[in-house]
């Protein structure tokens, strides 16, 4: 029963992607009402619940109360939930996650190098000068997240931009915190603020190389801070 059962619900998802590989549905159309899926496919009705579950979870199908079930692609939610029971479970830490971003946010600035607009420039700017007056620090963390979504986005990289969205979601928190934790010691704060007014230097000029090593400069003082309170 229960190998039945499990093959009802993929030949479901099975159906599902294909129609979105065909071009059958697309990116904002509502799928067929469950009854119709089940007859269609000659399945329960609860592999079909159990197939819309999955793919909701994976964040290929919304679910609108009386409206009904929808093709989405917000595959950020699920691998934001994954990257949170990776820590949970203690598969990861805040260190790899650090380094992860590093690796994401130096292509994230070598990108932005070429492609950054004159508006995204400008308020890279502002953000850095408010980051360095402000002198309430949850304030300033606030400003430092808008900077460096702001960067991902000036990269022109949809993926990079879920892919950094997903994490930021998962540790916001912990950025405040780093934050707070950097910005309370004078000179590691005065190094944090540096490393950000490079970070834009580089984008002005269009220095690719000088981009990623603005980067490379900001995330030795993070994980140099993670380092030392062992987190």
């Amino acid at each position: 029963m229960r190998e039945r059962a499990e093959k009802t619900y993929e030949k479901v998802v099975d159906y599902i992607q294909g129609e979105i590989r065909k071009g059958n549905l697309q990116r904002g159309e509502r799928l067929p009402p469950e009854r119709e899926l089940a007859e269609a496919l000659g399945v329960s009705r609860n592999s079909v619940r159990e197939a819309l579950r999955t793919l909701s979870l994976l964040g290929f199908v919304s679910s609108v109360q009386g409206a009904g079930n929808f093709v989405t692609c917000d595959f950020e939610k699920n691998l934001s939930t994954s990257f949170r029971m990776m820590l949970l479970l203690g598969e990861t830490n805040y260190l790899q996650f650090s380094q992860l971003r590093r690796g994401l946010e130096s292509e994230t600035a070598r990108l932005a190098a070429g492609r950054i607009l004159p508006r995204q420039l400008l308020t890279l700017e502002t953000l850095t000068r408010k980051m360095c007056e402000e002198p309430d620090p949850v304030k300033g963390a606030q400003y430092d997240r808008e900077f460096h979504k702001l960067l991902c986005e000036a990269s022109g990289n949809k993926l990079i931009k879920s892919l950094f969205g997903a994490m930021m979601t998962t540790i916001d928190d912990f950025i405040g915190t780093m934050y707070r934790k950097i910005v309370s010691v004078d000179e590691q704060a005065k190094e944090l603020h540096a490393a950000h007014e490079q970070i834009v230097a580089a984008l002005r000029a269009q220095d690719e190389d000088g981009a990623i090593h603005a980067i490379w400069t900001h995330f030795e003082i993070v994980d140099a801070s993670i380092r030392k309170g062992q987190l």
